[in-house]
């Protein structure tokens, strides 16, 4: 049993780390990624820019929520 517990808690630190924003924003990128695939939109070159480009801004707007200044 303790091993699975280890186990548990070295997924979860290794996936959600520090900021759960980002595992979030990363999770909805690849989801909304994986409805415009099924939907057959766009071509296999387009799907892997638009995955990049989605996940670089998914994790550009959690790290901008996270330095913004702190209001009083």
């Amino acid at each position: 049993m303790k091993f699975l517990k280890s186990f548990g808690q070295f997924w979860y630190d290794f996936i959600i780390g520090d900021d759960w924003k980002i595992a979030v924003a990363v999770v909805l990128a690849l989801v909304a990624l994986f409805a415009v695939m099924k939907a057959d939109v766009l071509g296999d070159a387009a799907l892997t820019v638009l995955g990049g480009a989605g996940i670089v801004v998914a994790f550009a707007i959690s790290l901008a929520i996270d330095v913004r200044p702190k209001r009083r």
